[in-house]
């Protein structure tokens, strides 16, 4: 029996899907992205037939997801037993960031939105730096920037600290300050909702002092973790490695500038790295990545 020559690159995050069809002249879908706080596997299953659907069969599956954990392409491609899918690749979508900005060549990419997650290639080994979540990580996030912000909110609120512009801010998204921590407790969407206060610390960050040392020092928790994978995975000699620094948190000047000054104390000559491409075509690279490229250890492959 024969099976087609399409195959599928998937690029799964917790807002939306894209999927491409690699062989056809079918456009880009967007599909409803992937609650992490669930099983995975189901949810790439749903995702998959109903691209399926769309784009007719396909015999190869590339799919690049957030919050990928110990899942296994083997357990996805059984719960594709009936369709014509005969190969599947799955990867943490930090692998195919990474593809999708810099390629297959050395360097680090770090992503900076919600959360934070920092993925390092050298010659022959890979290191992944934080994304360990809102609880106990992403450093420099939009979270942790937002909560950061709000913290010190209340402290001006409380007289601990300063005044600061963000208590204002922060008391008009929340009239009555002293309850905020109940509202907020009991919000299902409270990682966003915090995460979204980012974009008012960096409204004021050029007038209000509090403000602005939050997000220097977001961008240095996020230069510490690109220095952090490049030494781990030798690249952080003298010679200028390639960074390329992705996600929301990014479209703050401040940060992107006090982030490329920190590093620019490492090396001298520092610029960062133009990106070549979005997720979905990290998704599609993983299609073709070679067998003995550093980044196929962080794949999990099956076949039927």
């Amino acid at each position: 029996m024969g099976y087609p020559n399409i195959s599928l690159a998937v690029d799964a995050g917790q807002s939306s899907t894209r999927v491409r069809a690699v062989g056809s002249d079918v456009p880009d879908l967007s599909l409803p992205g992937v609650n992490t706080a669930a099983p995975l596997p189901p949810q790439w299953a749903t995702l998959l037939r109903s691209a399926l659907a769309r784009t007719g069969p396909a015999s190869t599956v590339a799919l690049g997801s957030s919050g990928l954990g110990a899942e296994t392409a083997q357990e996805l491609l059984d719960l594709l037993e009936d369709t014509p899918v005969q190969r599947l690749i799955l990867a943490h979508d930090s692998v195919t960031s990474y593809l999708g900005a810099l390629g297959d060549g050395e360097g680090c990419v770090i992503a900076a939105g919600t959360g934070t997650i920092c993925l390092a290639v050298g010659p022959h080994e890979t290191a992944r730096v934080d994304g360990w979540g809102n609880l106990i990580g992403d450093a420099g996030s939009a979270y942790w920037i937002g909560r950061t912000a709000m913290e010190a909110a209340l402290r001006g609120y409380d007289g601990r600290r300063q005044m600061t512009a963000l208590t204002g801010l922060m008391q008009h998204e929340f009239p009555d300050l002293e309850s905020a921590y109940l509202t907020l407790q009991s919000d299902p969407d409270k990682v966003a909702r915090i995460a979204a206060f980012s974009s008012q610390v960096n409204e004021v960050a050029a007038s209000d002092r509090v403000a602005g040392t939050i997000l220097d020092k977001a961008a240095a928790h996020l230069s510490e973790s690109v220095q952090a994978a490049l030494r781990r995975v030798r690249l952080g000699g003298p010679s200028v490695p390639r960074v390329a620094a992705i996600g929301g948190v990014f479209r703050s000047e401040r940060v992107l500038r006090r982030f490329t000054d920190y590093l620019t104390l490492e090396w001298p000559t520092f610029a960062l790295a133009s990106t070549t491409g979005e997720g979905i075509d990290g998704a599609q690279a993983l299609l073709t990545l070679a067998a003995t490229h550093p980044l196929s250890a962080r794949l999990s492959i099956a076949e039927r």
